[in-house]
């Protein structure tokens, strides 16, 4: 059974239509990633599956949970990396993991802690205020705080976004682990050559609809460039 189950989702902001009938599934240990250009719904379907968004028409369940009639535990079971956003300018990163650990009840949170801000480089300014971090900076922290908890859904929006090769490399070992543990991964991002280097599947949208479901392996290489280009054209 799918971990991530969407069935005929749609969103609609007044009369525009961002997201139109897309089906999606996702399994435990395995990573998938959403793929398009600017505009095509990767992150509105994100921020239905994270339950920022709700959804216009469709069926929504992740971890056994339907988002609409049981959304606390359907968040509960997932940690969630936003496109934009999302952290507090005059907190500083420890101070985020700290207010993210007591949200969520953890204990012995700290080490895990410690070792995710090294591992993204971000050891030396854990106790700068995130108002002063580069974009860079503050994408690997948001990945950081969605992995912390070790959640059974790891949605990760845009991660690549500005973010330099140590921090890319960061990211990849946080799907592993996650993956390794049996964890459902989605990653939505624009950058082919990182998508199937992430993951397994890769969905391809365009205009709000699901165009396209391939494996990483049929989108490597220039053959597979050109493939993923007559999909958006």
């Amino acid at each position: 059974m799918p971990v991530v189950d969407v069935r005929g989702l749609h969103v609609r902001f007044g009369q525009v239509e961002a997201v139109a009938g897309i089906d999606l599934a996702a399994y435990a240990g395995q990573a998938t990633a959403l793929l398009g250009r600017n505009g095509a719904g990767k992150s509105t379907t994100m921020r239905v599956l994270a339950g920022v968004v709700p959804p216009t028409a469709g069926s929504v369940t992740l971890a056994g949970h339907d988002l609409v009639t049981a959304t606390l535990a359907a968040k509960q079971a997932s940690g969630y990396c936003p496109d934009v956003g999302g952290l507090v300018p005059r907190a500083t990163a420890w101070e985020h993991l700290q207010l993210s650990a007591r949200l969520r009840r953890l204990t012995g949170w700290e080490e895990r802690g410690r070792d995710l801000l090294e591992r993204f480089e971000l050891g030396d300014a854990a106790h700068r205020v995130t108002g002063g971090y580069s974009h860079g900076m503050g994408r690997r922290l948001s990945v950081v705080l969605a992995a912390l908890h070790e959640p059974e859904v790891l949605l990760l929006d845009e991660p690549f976004d500005g973010v330099d090769p140590i921090g890319v490399e960061a990211t990849f070992e946080v799907i592993a682990d996650a993956r390794a543990r049996g964890a459902c991964v989605l990653v939505s991002t624009h950058l082919r050559e990182l998508a199937i280097q992430a993951c397994a599947t890769v969905l391809v949208l365009r205009g709000g609809s699901r165009v396209a479901t391939l494996d990483a392996d049929a989108m490597v290489g220039e053959e597979g460039a050109r493939a993923y280009r007559s999909l958006l054209d």
